[in-house]
């Protein structure tokens, strides 16, 4: 199962994290009176972790899954349940994204993605955490372990380049986006355009075509993304001209560099980013692209539990 906890991130912003597997049990007798409801009733309120839960519940070793531009805690779904385990295993719909805030209010800045995932991380109750990001979420996730060495106790980073990607990029994706063909009639069309007839596609490619279907709602003239594309802009533009090495170099915890062979993440790149880590390890997806998760699930997981039993295990 997955159930919804609300965090209040950076500037107010209305966050939601999403927890997969079996809740932990509430005892009634520790139960403050205002958290009490009537039998069989789940107490209400933004931190379902409350004060008046076991110390055990409320700070529990686990993980904190950070999606990439334009993705939803959702698209984590299939390895948090394998983590739920053993593991506390929650992922964060970051600002801009999935059922989390949007307002054009809103900054998109690289300290504000930052401090959401500090704020998801005291608010659920994570302690000992190993942060697992893909692409966007992968620079949120080393930039927090660098900012908070005492939250974070590993890292795992997916197909994320330290390289300055420059404006030609930017040009690039905002050009990509006045491409779809929104709205799609069907989400058949969806997964079609994006997994067979996107020009960004080399070869047909069904994992991609899913992924993009989980970030697509249906309006009343058809399936549109949940996101707005100027919001996913502007998130990207502060950090495409800049390169992140030095704070690459400043995580102290454990840390695994995941690439698919066939990525945007170089293997040279890669392993240069290993070595920049104070204690970095490297894994690479065969047969997989970027989206490492989607492509090959079974050899994704392969590739990182290992890692996980390591720092999650007393």
């Amino acid at each position: 199962m997955a159930r919804r906890i609300d965090v209040t991130g950076a500037g107010g912003v209305r966050l939601a994290a999403w927890e997969f597997g079996d809740p932990p049990k509430r005892d009634p007798a520790v139960l403050l009176p205002e958290q009490a409801g009537p039998p069989g009733q789940e107490a209400h309120g933004r931190d379902r972790y409350g004060p008046g839960l076991p110390q055990e519940s409320r700070a529990a070793p686990g993980v904190l899954l950070l999606h990439g531009l334009m993705g939803r805690a959702s698209h984590w779904a299939s390895t948090a349940r394998w983590l739920s385990e053993r593991h506390r295993a929650v992922a964060l719909d970051q600002r801009g994204h999935g059922q989390s805030g949007k307002s054009p209010q809103a900054s998109f800045t690289r300290e504000a993605y930052v401090e959401d995932a500090e704020a998801a991380l005291e608010q659920v109750g994570l302690t000992h955490v190993v942060l697992v990001g893909h692409a966007m979420g992968a620079l949120t996730a080393w930039q927090l372990a660098a900012r908070r060495p005492d939250l974070v106790h590993g890292l795992i980073v997916c197909d994320m380049r330290a390289s300055a990607l420059g404006a030609a990029s930017q040009r690039e994706w905002a050009d990509w986006f006045q491409s779809w063909p929104v709205p799609f009639a069907t989400l058949a069309d969806v997964r079609k355009w994006f997994g067979e007839d996107d020009p960004w596609v080399e070869r047909p490619n069904p994992a991609r075509g899913e992924f993009y279907a989980e970030v697509m709602h249906e309006s009343s003239d058809g399936w549109r993304p949940v996101f707005e594309p100027g919001q996913m802009l502007r998130s990207r533009e502060t950090w495409v001209y800049d390169a992140h090495w030095e704070e690459l170099a400043q995580v102290r915890c454990p840390a695994l560099v995941v690439r698919g062979q066939d990525g945007e993440l170089g293997r040279a790149e890669a392993q240069e980013m290993v070595r920049v880590l104070p204690h970095g390890q490297y894994a690479e997806v065969a047969d997989a692209g970027h989206l490492v998760h989607y492509d090959q699930p079974e050899a994704w997981r392969a590739a990182i539990e290992p890692f996980l039993d390591g720092v999650l295990t007393p």
